[in-house]
């Protein structure tokens, strides 16, 4: 027993390792993004026509950082700024599915391969979506009475749908003052980009490092004949496993990368990569709400759709490529000295511990908080 559960912790310890220099490049990179990208100014190209808005807005999503739950006051901030319903929907799909920080990881993880393939597929399902959605609206489909409001108001979201900084960095990215010195918005993105963003991606992100540790220790090597005899059902198994279930795209990578190493086929693992952080409880039921039905049934079939098509034609690539995937996932980890690996898993760990102890004081601030507002009721 003591020597299983030393092999099992051996194991998440080599995927740590191998993703740390990569999330803290990818978090670099998403501070200078919060610096010098005014997402502000999107709303203005966003409006009017079928398509031109849809692809803007899918360009735009794909280097930001947010995750699924994140994005949804960035979405109904558009949205009542004017965007029409496919922008939206585009920008809502683009963005979780990517960004700076899980295409560095992808790259650790992964090959380079998937690492191209992982934000064109996105932006693939992302325009496809927003098309088909304007298409799809009824023209005689009136406006909603909604007054103006500042850009990135904090929209209501299902309870429990992400972690308390989601609407810290929500609200505050690309949103520092511009007219302030370059050293300030440079601290300011760094607050933003190893505080905020990294305290909403931490739990997931922990917990997505788990479960690869466990895969690649339990999970049989004849997922392989299984997976290779099988490619479409097994990318049905994990669109159906991560439709509901709720991973951002960091913390999905290094679970994809456990299961391409036990033998599923790539196409499936891209399948889980597009659903899994696209789709959740939270946010469907904001679709629902904001976009209405017809809007949530284009908005998963799309996704299915695409992830299946992307799918399929990113195993016709490795087959023509004549790669083994399973040979080459991981190998660019390890061109990294240990040396450095080791330092930057130790400054991520320090980073992490005090984003899930920041996590949970912000919790048992809001259990008081909504305590004392009990008592005051009582009171009166």
């Amino acid at each position: 027993m003591t020597t299983t559960i030393k092999n099992i912790l051996l194991e998440i310890w080599h995927v740590y390792l191998d993703v740390s220099v990569f999330m803290l490049f990818g978090f670099l990179v998403a501070a200078l993004l919060y610096v010098f990208f005014k997402t502000d100014r999107i709303k203005k190209y966003l409006g009017k026509g079928r398509v031109k808005p849809v692809l803007l807005a899918a360009l735009f999503g794909i280097p930001i950082p947010l995750c699924s739950c994140g994005v949804i006051p960035v979405v109904t901030g558009l949205k009542k700024q004017g965007a029409n319903d496919g922008a939206a929907l585009a920008f809502m799909i683009a963005t979780p599915e990517s960004g700076v920080d899980s295409i560095a990881v992808s790259w650790a993880m992964l090959d380079p391969v998937m690492t191209v393939m992982r934000p064109i597929a996105g932006f693939i399902t992302a325009i496809s979506t927003g098309i088909t959605a304007n298409i799809f609206s009824s023209r005689d489909q009136k406006k909603p009475s909604i007054t103006p409001e500042p850009f990135f108001v904090q929209a209501p979201q299902p309870e429990h749908a992400c972690s308390c900084s989601s609407e810290t960095c929500v609200n505050d990215f690309g949103e520092t003052a511009h007219k302030a010195p370059l050293s300030t918005r440079l601290a300011q993105g760094l607050n933003f980009a190893f505080g905020e963003l990294l305290t909403d991606i931490a739990k997931p992100f922990a917990i997505g490092v788990f479960i690869a540790g466990f895969i690649t220790f339990y999970f049989p090597s004849g997922i392989s004949t299984w997976s290779q005899n099988n490619p479409l059902l097994s990318m049905l198994v994990m669109l159906i496993a991560g439709i509901p279930m709720y991973v951002c795209a960091t913390s999905s990578t290094p679970i994809a990368a456990a299961l391409i190493l036990k033998g599923l086929n790539p196409g499936a693992a891209l399948v889980f990569l597009l659903a899994g952080p696209a789709t959740n409880a939270a946010t469907m039921g904001v679709v629902k709400k904001f976009f209405g039905v017809r809007a949530l049934t284009i908005y998963l079939g799309m996704i299915s759709v695409c992830a299946l098509a992307m799918g399929s034609l990113l195993d016709l690539a490795y087959n023509l490529l004549t790669i083994q995937p399973s040979v080459v996932m991981g190998k660019a980890s390890e061109v990294v000295p240990y040396g450095v690996e080791l330092t930057a898993a130790l400054i991520l760990a320090a980073l992490l511990a005090r984003s899930l102890f920041k996590h949970q004081d912000c919790h048992c601030h809001d259990h008081d908080h909504m305590h004392n507002g009990k008592a005051r009721m009582e009171k009166m």
